[in-house]
């Protein structure tokens, strides 16, 4: 189940950065403290960043984890394109068959196909079914698709049981 798969990804990614910050890091600064002098210390000061980071990406892991847990899928449709949803598109103006994964959050990577739901191309796309021809404003100009193919997340659920 993708929603399953996801909610699972996203807290064994969290597990390993609590890790890393609760166990190695502090073993780390210890020894960085140990060399001596803290001012000039690179590693203390490479440690204090990593420190920085992975509080950080713990915050945004633990927010994701928390907009899952909102995410009722009986509210999401089951014949339109929504969250989970893949569609094949074709770009009008260049034939270019490409596919998009919609996906929350900053899971948007759009090199391996997945938008943000939140991203221009992932709004245009809500809501939509095969044969809707979607006008896409982005950075690069205007971009014209038609829907050739959907599996909502419900599609997806019934073909991995």
């Amino acid at each position: 189940m993708p929603m399953k798969r996801i909610t699972a990804r996203v807290e064994r990614e969290l597990r390993e950065l609590e890790r890393e910050l609760r166990v190695e890091l502090p073993r780390e600064i210890e020894r960085a403290t140990a060399l001596g002098d803290l001012r000039e210390n690179a590693e203390y000061h490479a440690a204090l960043e990593r420190q920085r980071y992975l509080q950080a990406r713990v915050g945004q892991l633990q927010q994701r984890l928390s907009q899952l847990s909102t995410i009722r899928i009986s509210s999401i449709p089951t014949d339109r394109a929504a969250f989970g949803s893949i569609l094949k598109v074709e770009d009008l103006d260049t034939g270019e068959e490409q596919t998009f994964e919609l996906v929350i959050g900053d899971d948007g990577d759009p090199a391996t196909g997945k938008i943000s739901i939140s991203s221009p191309i992932g709004r245009s796309l809500v809501g939509r079914v095969p044969g809707d021809e979607v006008t896409v404003r982005t950075p690069g100009g205007e971009r014209v698709f038609e829907i050739l193919e959907l599996t909502t997340l419900h599609q997806r659920d019934m073909a991995e049981d």
